[in-house]
């Protein structure tokens, strides 16, 4: 191990359960381990997990350092060979990197056999018990090794190169379940940032997008990211050859059958914590020829497509005015707030 001194000292916000404020604790010397890296954050983004998560929706350790969107800088190494990016090119010290929100063994059944999101040892950033800088919520993220790394270009937006390791690649992901379905039609239910970046994704494959949102100001968003057609939650859209629900609403998820074309395929990625009880009758799936694929996070591969995609998308479409306010890492609470009534689609806090 390699200890680090760090002067000034790392700063973090530690979350001590729900109804109770964070508290902020610094770190003096950080020990990294063979293929760890050190990253100082410049921005980390408000997911609306991190907002289930403090408000006792969905369960998770206290205390803790939340936060799993990031972007930042490699600050130091560990000791011996060096962590590579996902496209294969070795971490210096220096590098801008998006940061996965997983670290992975690389050698359980699940990771042999493509599956590292779902590795025996699975560590996930922004859940993780203990005072340690293991969220993005903190002036340094501690990566560990076998965490997917995207280096990202000194222009890319932050807001942009944040969402890349969890929303933008998980994205990706759902695009990849869907098949090949170019010149079809798409039903894709939430408007959020990624029904919005699936909606983009689908529509450079060729697809006819409907997005379904009951906010006027998220449907009018999915138009400026190609969708054909937009309508409200409760109206019930043409059927469609792939059907995305990504709302997490309950209703969205059993409709799912109905909504989708013979032969189509659902993807269900909206829905993790709590579960719904979709109530699909066998014979649904069965006559309609449907394929229901579920998706929960991305691989590297993933990670890679969505580093790619994000630097060529900025251009195209207006994923850089997602972000809307950025907090100051000691008001993380406000921001916390701020971005359960916000208006735009991300919250950001910077150190």
């Amino acid at each position: 191990m390699s200890g680090i001194r760090l002067d000034p000292p790392a700063v973090a916000m530690l979350w001590q359960g729900v109804g109770r404020a964070h508290r902020e604790f610094t770190v003096a010397e950080v020990a990294l381990g063979p293929g760890e890296v050190l990253v100082e954050v410049e921005l980390a983004t408000v997911c609306g997990s991190d907002l289930h998560t403090v408000s006792g929706r969905r369960p998770g350790p206290a205390p803790m350092v939340l936060g799993h969107e990031t972007v930042g800088r490699v600050v130091h190494l560990g000791p011996g060979p060096a962590a590579r990016d996902v496209g294969g090119r070795p971490i210096t010290a220096g590098d801008r990197v998006s940061v996965g929100i997983y670290s992975s063994c690389g050698d359980c059944p699940p990771c042999l056999r493509g599956l590292p999101q779902k590795c025996e040892r699975l560590f996930k950033y922004g859940h993780a018990a203990g005072a340690a800088l293991y969220g993005g919520y903190a002036s340094h993220l501690h990566v560990r090794a076998g965490t997917p790394l995207a280096a990202v270009p000194e222009d890319l937006p932050a807001g942009v190169a944040a969402a890349i390791g969890c929303a933008t690649a998980t994205s990706v992901a759902v695009v990849a379940a869907g098949g090949d379905l170019s010149g079809r039609s798409a039903t894709v239910c939430g408007a959020g940032l990624l029904g919005l970046l699936t909606t983009a994704m689908l529509t450079e494959a060729g697809m006819a997008v409907t997005v379904l949102d009951p906010d006027p100001s998220r449907r009018a968003l999915a138009l400026t990211m190609g969708a054909t057609a937009v309508l409200d939650a409760i109206t019930e859209p043409p059927v469609a050859d792939l059907y995305v629900e990504l709302s997490g609403a309950a209703a969205a998820a059993r409709a799912a059958p109905r909504r989708t074309a013979y032969g189509g395929v659902i993807v269900l990625a909206g829905t993790v914590s709590p579960g719904v009880d979709l109530a699909w009758d066998a014979q649904d799936i069965v006559r309609g020829l449907l394929t229901v694929r579920g998706v929960h996070n991305y691989t590297p591969a993933h990670l890679a497509e969505a580093a790619s995609w994000s630097a060529r998308a900025v251009s195209r479409w207006p994923i850089a005015e997602f972000l809307g306010p950025v907090h100051p890492l000691a008001d993380l609470d406000l921001a916390l707030v701020a971005s359960a009534r916000a208006t735009s689609i991300r919250v950001g806090v910077a150190p």
